[in-house]
């Protein structure tokens, strides 16, 4: 069984960081391992699903992992609300299984790579979105990982 929780062996895991301007997407290894930034890309409805459709089929995805924006203390306000109509929206025109997945903190670490790495801070505001849906889609392969060790003793 993979990370992603199917028995297929391979698979590629698609993680996606909405924000209400950008959104970022990133795509995991075939062993459910390592987590890519892949884009950043407009969140404009006319071409926002064909395009996450696309995404999905190319890529092979068999599962999409949504950051799911939470408030410091767990709570969901109203930038959780928009990420689950997201999904909602997504789930209607994709049969790919999507998870909602706590997104804390994910832009801040995001930031603070691309900060380190030297980037100016409009080349940061170009893949920051992409960034941090890779830290989020690795968080995910991470504790699915760690689940699947524990389990396995």
């Amino acid at each position: 069984m993979t990370p992603a929780g199917d028995g297929a062996g391979r698979t590629r895991v698609l993680g996606i960081d909405v924000g209400s301007v950008r959104i970022g997407l990133a795509i995991s290894d075939e062993t459910c391992t390592l987590a890519s930034p892949v884009a950043t890309v407009p969140n404009e409805p006319r071409t926002l699903w064909a395009r996450l459709v696309r995404e999905i089929a190319e890529r092979e995805v068999d599962r999409v992992v949504v950051g799911l924006p939470r408030l410091l203390d767990g709570s969901e306000g109203e930038a959780a609300a928009s990420a689950r109509a997201f999904v909602e929206e997504l789930g209607r025109r994709t049969t790919t299984p999507i998870e909602l997945w706590d997104e804390r903190f994910t832009t801040t670490i995001a930031e603070r790579s691309l900060i380190e790495s030297g980037l100016r801070r409009k080349e940061r505001r170009a893949v920051i979105d992409a960034v941090a849906a890779a830290v989020l889609l690795q968080s995910w392969l991470d504790s699915r990982r760690i689940a699947a060790a524990r389990a396995a003793r």
